[in-house]
């Protein structure tokens, strides 16, 4: 092979250089654009993978669940009156540090969730990737804030909670940052929770944006479908505030995690 023939092989491989960097950019781009738009398919798949895992409620009715993580916060009452003003309800995934961070005022502001229709889910006692924790730590944590949890149902109803009467609270975790490992649904399993992640995910912790977080829920919502966002974040109220009168205006109630599984099949 003589140097015009290695130029010429050069010359080709700087050509082609470009279109790989396209492809890449491509490739990446619709990687992106699966995270945040999931094809349904995909939560389908989901669904019979991990069966003990709710993604979403197969129902014909327009019923959305609306799901709200790491409060309580400066935040949640407004939030709560929003909801009340679009009659709307929700499941709150508290964090137990959250709670005892706001002393009294935490717990009154539990007891005013229930006392208004929503309900409290379990979403551990810190801020953090529930994945990562020991397996002894993790159940520490659930346990923790089941006793938040049954203490606030408590004081709404008047009785002791417990599974076995009529006025035992929901069991529901979401584990912190929504990855979950097979041991993790054992242990959850075992402690009598169902673990909760869902269907229509704004990445509102990431984008502080209301209209684009409010836009991107209306073109995911679908009958069945479970809508996580997140407490203690300015930009949660003009989010709700716009969104929830936008749904209803589309046919669609607005309700927590145990009424929505209500509607399964139907």
């Amino acid at each position: 092979m003589n140097v015009s023939q290695l130029t010429e092989i050069d010359k080709r491989g700087v050509n082609m250089l470009p279109l790989l960097v396209l492809l890449l950019l491509l490739v990446l781009v619709s990687l992106v654009y699966t995270v945040y738009y999931p094809p349904f398919w995909i939560i389908q798949y989901f669904q019979r993978r991990w069966p003990d895992v709710l993604w979403h409620v197969s129902t014909s009715e327009k019923v959305i669940a609306l799901t709200i993580d790491d409060g309580p916060s400066v935040y949640t009452a407004e939030i709560l009156e929003i909801l009340k003003a679009n009659d709307a309800t929700a499941t709150f995934f508290i964090i137990g540090s959250h709670v005892s961070n706001m002393k009294e005022e935490g717990d009154k502001i539990l007891q005013e969730l229930i006392r208004s229709g929503n309900e409290l889910g379990n979403h551990a006692m810190d801020d953090e990737p529930a994945y990562k924790l020991p397996d002894d730590e993790l159940v520490s944590q659930i346990n923790q804030v089941d006793e938040i949890i049954r203490k606030a149902y408590e004081a709404v109803n008047g009785v002791s909670t417990t599974v076995d009467n009529d006025t035992a609270f929901p069991r529901y975790y979401r584990p912190g940052s929504g990855w979950f490992t097979t041991k993790m649904r054992n242990i959850v399993s075992r402690l009598g929770y169902k673990l909760v992640l869902g269907d229509v995910y704004p990445h509102d912790p990431q984008i502080p944006f209301a209209k684009v977080n409010a836009a991107h829920i209306l073109r995911m919502a679908r009958p069945g479908g479970i809508i996580i966002c997140h407490d203690g974040r300015s930009w949660t109220l003009p989010m709700l505030r716009s969104l929830l009168p936008e749904l209803k205006r589309k046919g669609y109630r607005v309700v927590n995690v145990t009424e929505l599984l209500k509607y399964a099949s139907s």
